[in-house]
């Protein structure tokens, strides 16, 4: 293949060639350099956010770790309260005390007895429990569960551990032996990490940890951590305006978020049950999705930082596990930039350079735009006429007129081309045709053997229709008849290959490959059987003879090619498959039908159409009978019609 541009495109590389080769590695150095810059800036910075993040993370979920990690140890909570009531309460006092980030500290029982100490520092929680003014800790207790006489109390608590009341409060709602936490642990026998989710008593967002006694694995220590605290870790806004941080689990549920917003929908979804919230967060940042598979990739097991499309627009990516103590396993934080807030310093510089070296460029693309112009308007028209004749368009067109004499002659000469093409194809097959003209034709030159599937047509009492009627409206019904037919031919894929007085041969899978080519004969058949009936209709109205067809279908091998003289040749297809097919089509006189196949053919499409059977049957010139089928139409099950 010949290297070749337009006229338009030489001229201006002429004119503009020079100052393109000065230009434009310069401004492309400067650009790539200061991209790369800012890109690497942003990357750093996100590591050490990353780490900042994991760090904070660690160390608000490591005291409550820790703390329940002891408190499994201690015996004097292996005993139900109201027992040794006074030194649990002590204990779970100095671990709120201590602990700022934790919101309360409990015990369940497989009694169903339930000690938590509850820190009401925070507005939202002293409202919710109803605590009088000064409290600082309230102190839930149930006990007595599986006897006549329940106590369910909530007392109150100052900094100072002096009682400002007590009052009675249900407990028939809340069972410690139902929940996630003490079934998890219970079950695993170890500590556990649950969350997250919205706290029954508190209605706050609550990660808890968990543990089973040591010495009574039945009776379990658990501390929640107020997610609210996770969240004013993740402030991304430092790296870029719209950065944004957040915390997924193991599930790739949504845990926490830098954005207020999102974190403040993800709490009212938490509110509606379990689950909801996972259901809500895809739809909450889009950038879940991603951040999903990329943690999934064994390349990012232990973190790391990666460059993808969300939403079709370049990110930064930045992840990095925050498991802590063998619990939160799975846990990820996950830092994500636009990479355009990164480098749109460098994209500004960029754009002030364009446009200085755009004012050299404009004065000689715009002589090279004239002065290539008059000559090119005419050769893209030509070449436009020669793509057309390539695609057998042959619309009449009138001859460009040019200025060039030799522009002038070409246009005569591709006008008679079209002429004779157009010619051409009235004769031979339209996709042979559009070989010819785009290749050397030696292809089509050598016959070859190939699967086909063979339509024939004929018109029943033809020679009487002729007689009966004038010439005129014979040719007229004809060409009409002709003319729906070919369409419906090439509407599914077949080739006419030639024309027989009143007669049709169509094939499938030549010269144009088709894998499903039985299939689309029987439905041609079927569209041309329904198409006939309303041309019937219509010559009936108008006085036009009726024309009734019979239809013959085989499937099988053939040879296919070009065959004649060397100085005329004819594109068709030879074999017992196409003298099979034409026998099929003149033994619907026999049995009174209009389509008959194969057997081969139905094998072929036996799950799309409905047939029946009609024997075998001996064909003329054939030594072995034929097994015959009439095609009475498209199968229920297939949906399709045969149009």
């Amino acid at each position: 293949m010949h290297w070749s541009k337009p006229l338009r495109l030489h001229l201006g590389v002429l004119v503009v060639g020079s100052l393109l080769c000065t230009s434009t590695p310069i401004i492309w150095l400067a650009f790539s350099h200061g991209k790369q810059a800012a890109v690497s800036a942003g990357a750093q910075q996100m590591r050490e956010m990353s780490l900042r993040l994991i760090e904070g993370y660690r160390n608000t979920l490591q005291g409550g770790t820790e703390t329940v990690a002891l408190a499994s140890t201690l015996p004097q909570l292996a005993s139900p309260p109201l027992q040794d009531l006074q030194a649990k309460q002590d204990f779970f006092l100095e671990v709120l005390r201590n602990i700022p980030n934790a919101t309360s500290i409990y015990t369940g029982y497989p009694d169903g007895s339930y000690l938590q100490v509850i820190s009401t520092t925070r507005r939202d929680v002293r409202q919710t429990l109803a605590a009088p003014d000064g409290a600082a800790f309230a102190i839930r207790t149930i006990a007595g569960r599986q006897t006549g006489s329940v106590t369910s109390t909530l007392r109150f608590l100052d900094n100072q551990s002096a009682s400002l009341g007590e009052r009675p409060i249900d407990y028939a709602s809340f069972d410690p032996r139902e929940r996630p936490w003490y079934r998890s642990a219970i079950e695993g026998r170890a500590a556990i990490s649950v969350g997250p989710y919205v706290a029954g008593t508190l209605g706050v967002p609550t990660l808890t940890v968990a543990a089973p006694m040591r010495d009574d694995p039945t009776v379990v220590v658990g501390i929640n951590i107020h997610l609210q605290t996770v969240s004013r870790l993740l402030h991304a806004e430092g790296i870029s305006p719209n950065a944004r941080a957040y915390i997924v689990n193991g599930s790739d549920a949504l845990i926490a978020h830098s954005d207020p917003g999102v974190m403040e929908k993800l709490l009212r979804a938490w509110t509606k049950g379990p689950g909801t919230g996972d259901a809500t967060a895809g739809s909450l940042d889009t950038s879940l999705q991603t951040v999903a598979r990329l943690r999934h990739d064994p390349a990012f097991a232990n973190g790391g930082l990666a460059r993808l499309q969300i939403e079709g627009a370049p990110h930064l990516i930045q992840i990095a596990p925050v498991e802590v103590s063998g619990l939160f396993k799975g846990d990820v934080a996950a830092i994500i930039v636009p990479l355009d807030d990164l480098v749109s310093q460098a994209d500004r510089l960029l754009v002030h350079n364009l446009l200085i070296a755009a004012a050299f460029l404009i004065a000689g693309v715009v002589a090279s735009i004239a002065l290539s112009r008059m000559v090119s308007r005419s050769l893209n028209r030509l070449a436009d006429e020669a793509r057309l004749i390539g695609d057998l368009d042959m619309r009449e067109k009138p001859v460009s007129h040019s200025w060039i004499t030799e522009i002038n002659t070409l246009a005569m000469a591709l006008a008679a081309s079209r002429h004779a093409i157009r010619q051409f194809a009235l004769y031979v097959p339209r996709e042979v045709v559009r070989r010819i003209v785009n290749s050397d034709g030696r292809a089509l030159a050598e016959a070859k053997r190939q699967e086909v599937t063979a339509l024939f047509t004929d018109i029943q009492d033809f020679t009487t229709i002729a007689e009966r009627h004038s010439p005129e409206d014979v040719v007229d019904t004809l060409s009409a008849y002709f003319e729906l037919l070919n369409a419906i031919a090439e509407r599914h894929g077949g080739t006419v290959v030639q024309y027989l007085g009143d007669s049709i041969f169509v094939m499938w899978n030549a010269p144009v490959p088709d894998e499903d080519h039985a299939e689309h004969g029987c439905r041609c058949a079927l569209a041309m059987k329904q198409a006939i009936g309303v041309l019937n209709e219509k010559n009936r109205r108008s006085g036009r003879p009726e024309l009734f067809t019979r239809f013959g279908l085989h499937t099988g091998p053939a040879v296919v090619g070009s065959f004649g003289a060397i100085s005329r040749q004819q594109y068709t297809a030879m074999g017992d498959t196409i003298n099979v097919a034409s026998r099929l089509e003149g033994l619907n006189k026999q049995f009174g039908t209009s389509i008959l196949v194969s057997a081969a053919t139905r094998d072929a499409v036996i799950d799309s159409f409905e047939f029946r059977p009609l024997g075998l049957v001996e064909v003329k010139g054939r030594a072995e009978k034929v097994d015959i089928w009439e095609l009475a139409g498209v199968a229920a099950s297939d949906g399709r019609s045969g149009g």
